[in-house]
């Protein structure tokens, strides 16, 4: 009997801040059994250094991803049990894929993904995708998911919004895509920082069809908030 044939959700973390949103949807795919393929943009490493002091190596790739998605929203490591040895089944079936390498496999339409989802999504990279410019490998897998009419999740992350950003939303919404501001709701009843992170990283795993439990679904009863925090 074949083996059946890997899909991996392709997630794409682009250079805007909120790195955190991007650890927290890794870890919900992989703890919903999802495959990954994974594409760090140039200017997401310098983001990601920044915000936790990691820097993602091309040669120690799977040891860094492993750190990162460790540290909690507020910068701790190790806040999530996530080393090699108690996550190694999970990050073992994670591709990387360079930013710069447009003959990766998820460059072609023929490559089997489930679809894209861009954690966080900076305008530059929402300009890539409505305009179809392609400079780089996730702007390229971010036009085959649209033409290959495959699901893609758009976490913009900024503020303010200027015109020519919001025409481009527009555009993406038109083309297929799912625009999803990363804008965290306080009904969840949040406490700490990774509450709030793991709200938007839930949406955008709802926007995939992907199960998890990361925050608490609104159930129509009012008060569910401030009765979590007593």
């Amino acid at each position: 009997m074949n083996k059946q044939q890997r899909r991996p959700w392709v997630v794409g973390v682009s250079g805007a801040s909120g790195t955190p949103y991007a650890a927290a949807v890794l870890r919900g795919l992989l703890a919903a059994g999802e495959s990954v393929d994974l594409v760090v943009s140039r200017a997401s490493r310098l983001t990601l250094l920044d915000e936790t002091g990691i820097a993602f190596r091309d040669a120690h790739w799977r040891e860094d991803l492993a750190a990162w998605l460790a540290r909690g929203a507020d910068g701790k490591p190790h806040t999530f049990d996530v080393d090699l040895d108690a996550y190694g089944d999970a990050l073992a079936d994670v591709r990387y894929w360079p930013a710069g390498d447009l003959a990766a496999g998820p460059s072609s339409g023929s490559y089997p993904a489930k679809g894209m989802l861009i954690v966080p999504a900076s305008t530059a990279s929402v300009a890539g995708v409505a305009l179809g410019l392609s400079k780089d490998l996730l702007q390229r897998v971010a036009s085959v998911t649209l033409k290959e009419r495959r699901p893609l999740v758009v976490a913009v992350r900024e503020t303010p919004l200027n015109g020519q950003t919001l025409k481009h939303m527009v555009a993406l919404d038109e083309a297929g895509a799912v625009v999803l501001p990363a804008s965290p709701a306080f009904y969840a009843g949040a406490t700490h920082i990774q509450d709030l992170v793991d709200f938007v990283a839930g949406r955008v795993l709802d926007a995939a069809g992907v199960p998890h439990t990361l925050y608490r679904r609104w159930e129509g009863e009012l008060g569910g908030a401030a009765s979590r925090k007593d």
